[in-house]
């Protein structure tokens, strides 16, 4: 029997891609590639946006 999951909107900031490698143009004594791991600071890695609080979500008008 399949799963039901809620369809969560995906991050806008990172495009559902939370989590990349940047190379640092150096390479380590076996020949690989030094590599930077950084994760999307507002979906903290996850990939879907978070809902806004009420009271965020009313203000102005």
């Amino acid at each position: 029997m399949p799963v039901r999951l809620t369809n969560r909107p995906v991050c806008h900031h990172c495009d559902g891609f939370p989590v990349v490698s940047i190379t640092t143009g150096t390479r380590h004594p076996d020949g690989s590639r030094a590599t930077l791991r950084v994760v999307c600071p507002v979906c903290q890695g996850t990939g879907h946006a978070h809902h806004a609080p009420a009271a965020l979500s009313r203000a102005g008008r």
